[in-house]
């Protein structure tokens, strides 16, 4: 299985809601990384595993959906807690409907929020 990964910065607020987390509660603001790891079994005819400036592309426009943004406001997180983990959630389906046509195995994201914390989702596409 062949692996390939491509990762951005960018800074997001949000707040928790549905229970007492303190500071957490009130809107502030992180540096996020994401790291997207993409699966294949084969490499194309060019011995690519995808074209790498096609995933930049896709990934540069889902970030400029958070990026900036108060999460909370975003209808993706509407009904839910804006938390690390759905972020990576909502990140994964949105890439896994572009990349539908890519042959991919799976595709996983990992979402750093600032230096301390990190989740990660992975599934099947």
């Amino acid at each position: 299985m062949y692996s390939l990964g491509v990762r951005r910065k960018f800074k997001a607020s949000h707040y928790l809601v549905g229970g007492d987390w303190g500071d957490e509660n009130i809107a502030h603001s992180h540096q996020y990384q994401i790291e997207i790891v993409l699966e294949k079994g084969e490499l194309d005819q060019q011995d690519f595993l995808v074209d790498i400036v096609e995933i930049e592309r896709h990934l540069d426009e889902i970030v400029s959906i958070f990026s900036g943004k108060m999460l909370n406001d975003l209808k993706s997180f509407e009904g839910y807690n804006p938390s690390i983990e759905r972020l990576a959630t909502v990140t994964h389906q949105l890439l896994g409907q572009r990349f539908d046509g890519f042959g991919l195995a799976a595709l996983k994201v990992v979402l750093w929020e600032d230096d301390i914390a990190w989740t990660s989702y992975e599934a099947a596409l």
